[in-house]
């Protein structure tokens, strides 16, 4: 049975983008081309309340690939996979094409 973990508040579950470490030739790559610290958000909170109580929506949707901080993050493993809990305050961009 799968585990769907859905985050509370303005939370963001990730999940980290590996990118490749050869071409498809078998050429290796170095680790400088590997740089951008990016993922794929695979579920979202429902948001917070601010003071007053007005609903403050998570600004990314399910299917983005965001830009993430080098260090932070929570590591949650469901199944096989891990993923990486985190506010929304702290995811830094969208990656768009």
């Amino acid at each position: 049975m799968a585990k769907r973990l859905i985050p509370s508040l303005n939370r963001v579950l990730v999940e980290k983008i590996v990118p490749p470490s050869k071409t498809t030739a078998g050429i290796l790559l170095p680790e400088k081309t590997a740089k951008l610290n990016s993922g794929k958000v695979i579920a979202v909170g429902p948001g917070a309340k601010d003071r007053e109580g007005n609903h403050i929506p998570v600004c990314v949707k399910e299917g983005e690939i965001v830009l993430l901080p080098e260090y932070g993050g929570m590591n949650v493993k469901l199944g096989e996979k891990e993923y990486l809990l985190y506010g929304d305050q702290d995811i830094l961009g969208i990656l768009r094409e």
